[in-house]
């Protein structure tokens, strides 16, 4: 099945999610494989809203290390402990971590230097076990905000209610 591959820059974000939640939603529908749905939706929002980076570091040692993939984008850092950096930071916390300047974040871990703000979420699978972060890395500073943080909570909601 051929999908179109959205650009939704330019329209409202609250308009923009909504429709890339509809179209990932229907496009995973029925899957039941974490690492396809993580690869579909990197893909969607890299390419909806033109980011740096997008892309998961998935949990490979629960409380202790994530690991990169899937994700669109320059090479990643491949692995990142609990507490360490942003997406480190969110997985510990099990919350969303919007920088709206990652200079100004203790402890950033700079994958990339033309990042300038990021947003990471936590995802959490049917047992609200972590699965992953989705981490988010913009060339522009403050380009996140709780519009973001819930659209994108929204979203990664699919990997606790996908199909068993």
């Amino acid at each position: 099945m051929a999908e179109v591959t959205l650009d939704l820059r330019g329209q409202p974000k609250t308009e923009a999610y909504a429709e890339l939640k509809s179209q990932a939603f229907a496009i995973l529908e029925g899957m039941d494989d974490d690492v396809c749905a993580m690869a579909t939706m990197s893909c969607l929002l890299h390419h909806a809203f033109g980011h740096l980076w997008t892309g998961f570091y998935r949990v490979v040692t629960p409380g202790k290390l994530l690991r990169v993939g899937p994700y669109q984008g320059t090479l990643g850092c491949l692995e990142i402990a609990f507490g360490k950096g942003v997406c480190g930071t969110s997985a510990a916390k099990g919350e969303t971590v919007v920088v709206p300047d990652v200079h100004a974040f203790p402890g950033h871990i700079t994958c990339d230097g033309r990042s300038a703000s990021e947003i990471v979420v936590p995802v959490f699978g049917r047992d609200r076990e972590l699965l992953a972060v989705l981490d988010i890395d913009s060339e522009h500073k403050n380009t996140f905000d709780d519009v973001d943080r819930a659209a994108l909570e929204d979203l990664v909601s699919w990997f606790q209610h996908r199909a068993p």
